[in-house]
């Protein structure tokens, strides 16, 4: 069995921006809303069983509170963000298990997600190319899935892409920042120095203060440890903005990932989308589901 974990704010962010804008007759925009659903059903026309969709319900969290400048709904075009409950109604209308993220965001819930499920399956797929979600794979059992490019990512593929193991992901962009989240990382700190004293390293708490000990090659070494001596709080607190919490959001048993088929109510959600032909696409495939078991 495997297990799908879906970024759902990626994906509404993906089909908002691939696809033509649709505004119902009550002057609604549900454009992407659509999209991910007929994305999602497409995975599950493909046989995929267990799967389970989480959303930035606020795209806020704790981190905000641990630094003013971390991501939030600041820029985000309204029609895009009163798209979020919506997807959220009509993926449970459609029998998909949401994950709505308050406390926490969508990728806390997709690592909580592959650590709680990950010896229960033969596989985890964690459905985004999010580079912080790289911290959770493990071997060819907690991969990346990123579905645009048809593209596995194992724990090799992670060392290939970042030079650093999955578990040093958090201490890589603690040094080069993640501008995505909202916060810059250490001055001079690039991917090519911080993979390379992190391949050695593995943790920012193992990196020796005097250069001299590092003992790889390295330009710039007195003035990257100097930096990193004098900000070493900062430091920190930037892994702790980029470590994903795997204990708490999600506590769902497996068969409660299991879909079964849609909600009586997902015929009526799906005429407020002006999508009359996905009930029946739905139904069709639940109705093929149950007369296999």
């Amino acid at each position: 069995m495997k297990v799908y974990l879906i970024d759902g704010t990626y994906e509404l962010f993906r089909h908002y921006y691939a696809l033509p804008k649709h505004i119902t007759a009550r002057g609604e925009e549900v454009g992407a809303v659509r999209g991910v659903l007929t994305s999602v059903l497409s995975l599950l026309n493909s046989g995929v069983t267990h799967i389970a969709v989480a959303t930035d319900h606020v795209i806020e969290s704790f981190r905000n509170i641990l630094w003013s400048d971390y991501k939030d709904s600041t820029g985000v075009a309204p029609d895009l963000l009163s798209q979020f409950p919506l997807l959220e109604e009509s993926l449970r209308g459609m029998g998909v298990l949401v994950w709505a993220m308050v406390e926490y965001e969508a990728d806390d819930a997709l690592a909580a997600g592959a650590a709680l499920y990950r010896d229960k399956v033969e596989q985890v797929l964690i459905c985004t190319p999010d580079k912080d979600l790289g911290q959770c794979v493990v071997g060819d059992q907690v991969v990346q899935f990123d579905r645009r490019q048809r593209k596995l990512i194992n724990e090799k593929g992670v060392i290939e892409k970042f030079g650093v193991l999955p578990e040093s992901i958090p201490d890589y962009l603690a040094l080069v920042g993640d501008a995505a989240d909202g916060y810059p990382g250490l001055p001079g700190w690039g991917a090519k120095a911080a993979s390379a004293v992190l391949a050695r390293y593995k943790h920012l708490e193992e990196i020796p203060d005097n250069p001299r000990d590092w003992k790889i090659s390295i330009r710039s070494a007195d003035r990257l440890a100097s930096t990193l001596r004098e900000q070493r709080e900062l430091v920190l607190l930037f892994r702790q903005l980029a470590t994903l919490v795997t204990k708490g959001p999600v506590k769902d048993k497996l068969e409660n990932l299991e879909w079964s088929g849609p909600s009586p109510q997902f015929r009526e959600i799906c005429s407020r989308l002006e999508a009359p032909e996905l009930p029946g696409r739905v139904n069709q495939l639940a109705s093929i589901r149950a007369s296999r078991k």
